[in-house]
């Protein structure tokens, strides 16, 4: 169960990502910034839905730096997702269509979860 207090930042983190992804596709000339900033916040999302962002940071900045042993499909993709995030945000040039898709793949993903947490669906 998620506290009211999560459940609202995890629904906003999530509309904003939405709003991000969908502001890159209107202003090609700051997509690419749009686009990691989206992905941020799908991310936060996702965290506050779990539990406690610090906590969920700390594992997951752990587990990329020393990986553990164990097969939590969880923590592998939120492993995955910090890393993508890593990746983007380290390129000089962005291939703009494929981040793109990218985040939206993304934002999908944490609309899912944070549906999944919450109980209702999210809406569009």
């Amino acid at each position: 169960m998620i506290d009211p207090y999560r459940r609202g930042w995890a629904l906003r983190y999530l509309r904003e990502a939405k709003a991000e992804l969908e502001a890159a596709r209107k202003m090609p000339y700051m997509a690419p910034s749009l686009i990691l900033e989206a992905i941020r916040k799908a991310r936060n999302a996702i965290y506050y839905s779990l539990g406690e962002p610090a906590f969920i940071e700390n594992v997951v900045r752990e587990n990329i730096e020393k990986p553990q042993a164990g097969n939590d499909p969880i923590l592998k993709c939120l492993v995955e997702i910090e890393e993508m995030l890593q990746q983007l945000a380290q390129l000089e040039e962005v291939n703009e269509e494929k981040a793109m898709k990218q985040a939206d793949s993304l934002i999908q993903l944490a609309s899912e979860i944070v549906e999944a947490v919450i109980g209702e669906k999210v809406e569009e």
